[in-house]
């Protein structure tokens, strides 16, 4: 009896131990796909390793999924919608499907395009896709398409930029959060637009712009006298003077203008495009919130907008781009607006920290800006009177007091991988290898700085549109670094381009079509087991086809 007791407890304790070794051994195991970020490539990414079979675990530093999508930016910047396929089109179409359901359409009435009043038609021919929502229904589509999946997402988890990325032989092997927890993989992908986890791994970057010449390129580096857009002050009827006292420089210049010399146009900088956060304002009496005075607010920072409204401009809601249930998606239009021009310099590169203080400070500068315009008394009567009927979205960014809870991070740092995308292959003088998507939109960059001109008078500087003869290529060894310096990394949004061709590519419909691509190359490369930089294009071509997505002309959706 006590030998069978003994033999029982040690079988007990045998078993317990093998248990334990077991889900040691479980817990230890790397993950297929690790992906550090939370914006719409994320997404993309974490659904398409899914389809394939694959475990993936999203790291996001944010609260929300969505990034740009899902924070503001609901009138999408597509291009030619026939080049939007595979996930990134189907998004759209679960946009769609969300309008359909019952209590979408909670301020209007629902009419034959489902969107009322918006000027345009949000619904795209058969395909049943809307292009055209509130931020809101686009985080609820991410949310949902997660869950459907089982895909597990941990949020508010901050990469260890310092030490937290172990690279063994050219391989990333486990990333750490600031909360200690430690990730292993297998394949990694940098899915932020600051591209935090792809600098920490040592592979190369650019930030700013480069020089005309480093690429061959035209439209690259200082752009001082070039005026494409309505975002410069030769819009106006007269100059505009820089000085507190006109024409005196010794009484200083007006808050928002840099005393700095631009530069040579042609040359590069270190400078980058300027962020604002992309505003979803309501004019319903039932859903807004008067814009609140900030608690530091300063008039005095709005005192150039008063020089442009006094030469004529009235140009105020131009930018106020129409969204469902009376609500917008308010951009940046004209010489001063919600652009923060000049103040975002150091935010790819900066700490944690540092980011929030910039971050806070654009918002500080956005939200009195929207004050000042609807309370400041030499605002032009007919301008204030039509501003005050808008207000914040009540229903919108409710756990964030109705503010968007993404800054337009326009460019941060690049990669500089294995091939880098410039306005050549946009503007088809070069072709473009081993293409993994398309890109359409307008080659375009908004200002980077403002300054004193020789003439003694403000300008601005950066902003450019340059017009494409069709949609382009784009190269899958731009999603990936030198093999050198990593093989088992994909970067789909910190992408390997110039600052200008960059300005086309950084589309949040590219995006979400770069994440699907990225995540396919890298699980074929896993099952190989090679390198990211070592896999078949034509392998590769053929499951993207395989999967929707549009890699030339010849293989493009039709839109009816």
């Amino acid at each position: 009896m006590i030998k069978q007791g003994l033999k029982g407890i040690c079988m007990l304790l045998f078993s317990l131990l093998l248990l334990q070794s077991c889900g040691s051994s479980s817990m230890e195991e790397a993950t297929d796909l690790v992906i550090y970020g939370g914006t719409s490539a994320a997404v993309t990414a974490a659904v398409q390793a899914k389809k394939m079979g694959k475990s993936v675990l999203i790291v996001s530093p944010d609260k929300h999924l969505g990034g740009l999508t899902s924070g503001g930016l609901g009138w999408s910047d597509t291009g030619k919608k026939e080049v939007i396929g595979g996930l990134s089109r189907e998004f759209y179409q679960r946009v769609y499907n969300k309008y359909q359901e019952d209590g979408a359409w909670k301020w209007e009435a629902k009419s034959e395009f489902g969107n009322k009043g918006q000027g345009t038609p949000a619904l795209d021919g058969e395909f049943k896709t809307m292009w055209i929502f509130e931020p809101h229904v686009a985080e609820e589509v991410y949310d949902e398409w997660i869950a459907e999946l089982g895909i597990e997402v941990l949020r508010d988890e901050w990469l260890d930029r310092e030490t937290g990325v172990t690279v063994e032989n050219g391989k990333i092997t486990a990333i750490r959060t600031l909360s200690g927890k430690e990730f292993k993989g297998k394949m990694f992908m940098d899915a932020t637009y600051e591209g935090d986890l792809m600098a920490a791994a040592g592979v190369s970057y650019h930030v700013g712009r480069e020089a005309n010449s480093v690429y061959n390129e035209e439209w690259n580096g200082i752009q001082t006298g070039v005026y494409h857009h309505r975002h410069h002050f030769q819009v106006l009827a007269q100059p505009i003077d820089p000085y507190w006292n006109p024409g005196d420089p010794s009484s200083g210049l007006l808050p928002r203008i840099s005393a700095e010399h631009p530069g040579v146009k042609g040359e590069g900088d270190h400078k980058v495009q300027a962020y604002c956060f992309r505003m979803c304002m309501s004019n319903h009496p039932d859903n807004r919130i008067p814009f609140p005075r900030p608690a530091n607010y300063d008039s005095t920072q709005y005192e150039l907008l008063v020089r442009i409204f006094d030469a004529g401009w009235d140009e105020w809601f131009d930018k106020f781009d129409l969204i469902p249930n009376r609500k917008t998606d308010t951009n940046n239009h004209g010489p001063f607006s919600s652009d923060n021009i000049g103040m975002n310099y150091d935010y790819p590169e900066a700490s944690y920290e540092r980011r929030k203080e910039i971050i806070q400070e654009h918002r500080d500068y956005q939200s009195g800006l929207l004050y000042f315009v609807q309370n400041d008394p030499r605002i032009p009567e007919k301008t204030q009177k039509a501003f005050k009927e808008w207000g914040l979205a009540k229903d919108e960014f409710t756990d964030n007091d109705n503010w968007p809870h993404q800054i337009y991070v326009r460019e941060a740092r690049r990669m500089i991988g294995a091939y880098v995308m410039t306005e050549n292959e946009l503007l088809q003088k070069w072709p473009t290898p081993q293409s993994v998507g398309m890109g359409s939109y307008t080659i375009d960059s908004h200002n980077i700085q403002r300054y004193v001109d020789e003439n003694g008078h403000v300008q601005n500087e950066g902003d450019i549109g340059v017009p494409l003869p069709g949609p382009y290529e784009i190269a899958y060894g731009s999603l990936i670094p030198k093999k050198e310096e990593c093989t088992n990394l994909v970067v789909p949004v910190a992408v390997s381009a110039s600052h200008i061709a960059f300005g086309s590519i950084r589309m949040e419909p590219v995006f979400m079509i770069l994440g699907q691509s990225a995540t396919t190359a890298a699980m074929m490369a896993l099952d190989q087991g090679i390198a990211v930089q070592d896999l078949s294009y034509a392998l590769l071509r053929e499951q993207l086809l395989a999967d929707g997505q549009v890699l030339t002309m010849a293989d493009q959706i039709v839109s009816k």
